[in-house]
């Protein structure tokens, strides 16, 4: 049976991912440019950014932060996101401009871009969705 019809299982939502990093202000400001969300909460530690009512992303700080090295597996990437985007060409311009890296290896560069956040988590732009 599924959690949806059953009506004594807990109701759960969808709030937030957060990623590790460095430095969470800097990653905040990275993310909040690229998707146009203002910061929620913050603190040392912990940055999140949210529209009211709606997920967000978290950034919180790792003293011993080490940094994905995709595409070599010494340290897996950890976790990434897909951001929808009208043009490729255009939205990896910008956030190249913005502070993102664009790795040499790209698995599909005309349906899907990888691109590297200033932590160094990967993430891929596409027109896909």
């Amino acid at each position: 049976m599924s959690a949806e019809n059953d009506s004594s299982a807990p109701a759960f939502r969808y709030v937030a991912v957060t990623f590790d990093c460095s430095d969470p202000d800097g990653l905040a400001r990275f993310y909040g440019e690229m998707l146009g969300l203002p910061v929620a909460y913050s603190s040392d530690d912990f940055v999140f950014l949210a529209k009211d009512g709606t997920p967000g992303l978290g950034f919180n700080r790792l003293t011993d932060y080490r940094r994905p090295t995709w595409p070599d597996p010494a340290q897996e990437k950890q976790a990434h996101i897909e951001v929808g985007v009208d043009d490729l060409d255009s939205a990896e311009s910008h956030l190249l401009s913005l502070g993102a890296t664009k790795p040499g290896h790209q698995p599909n560069p005309d349906r899907w871009r990888v691109l590297l956040d200033p932590a160094g988590h990967p993430f891929c732009i596409t027109t896909l969705v």
